[in-house]
């Protein structure tokens, strides 16, 4: 236990004080990203006093941070044993991803019949920035905005039955999505996965567009299978 504590302290640094937005989205945001960059681990304890001394917050914002993380699937919440970082198991990850990829097929479908060309280009713009983050090896950046091109996509559907789902389903699995690109060369095919996304996307041909987006799910599972 001491040495999961060390580790956490090491890797958070000596002072993380929130200053912008609200206190609560601020902890649930710095939490989230421990759990995704793996300093939280897959079935490690969270040591709730000591994420608070390093974050500057008393444990009341921790807490209500983590009962949201809860309901992401990111936190396994333990009545009187705390709080857990939940491991999902490699069927479960699968069974994910086979369901995010038929919901985004679905997607495409509406989102080339409905969206104006504003809001195709506001999805243009994220992938934009997505590539600066790609080029600068920004692997937690380029995390963020990789979610957000398929948030963006399943929005635009105007189905919000799909997108409050869609957005469930994607937060389960954020940390094993984040292990997809550790390699460099699965990096690479990620990111032509999703120029060719956005290429359909933009030539509004909903079956380009669907087998894409079904194919991209496709092959997150075998990039991260090996790191399940």
């Amino acid at each position: 236990m001491a040495g999961e504590t060390g580790g956490v302290n090491q890797a958070l640094g000596e002072s993380l004080p929130i200053i912008r937005r609200s206190l609560h989205d601020e902890v649930v945001s710095r939490v989230r990203d421990l759990i995704i960059e793996g300093v939280l681990a897959p079935g490690a304890r969270v040591h709730e006093g000591n994420l608070c001394d390093k974050l500057g917050v008393s444990r009341t914002p921790l807490r209500e941070a983590l009962k949201v993380l809860a309901s992401e699937g990111l936190i396994e919440l333990m009545p009187n044993r705390g709080a857990m970082v939940r491991r999902p198991t490699p069927p479960e990850v699968l069974d994910t991803l086979t369901v995010l990829g038929e919901m985004e097929a679905l997607a495409a479908k509406l989102v080339c019949a409905r969206a104006g060309d504003a809001d195709i280009a506001e999805v243009r713009a994220i992938h934009m920035r997505m590539l600066d983050c790609f080029a600068r090896r920004d692997r937690l950046e380029y995390f963020k905005l990789n979610q957000s091109v398929h948030s963006a996509i399943v929005r635009l559907s105007g189905n919000r039955v799909l997108a409050a789902t869609h957005d469930t389903l994607q937060a389960r699995i954020k940390r094993v999505r984040f292990l997809g690109n550790e390699r460099e060369e699965n990096w690479h095919r990620a990111v032509a996965e999703h120029e060719e996304m956005i290429a359909a996307l933009e030539a509004r041909d909903a079956r380009r567009l669907g087998r894409a987006l079904r194919a991209h799910m496709e092959n997150a599972w075998q990039r991260v299978r090996d790191a399940l």
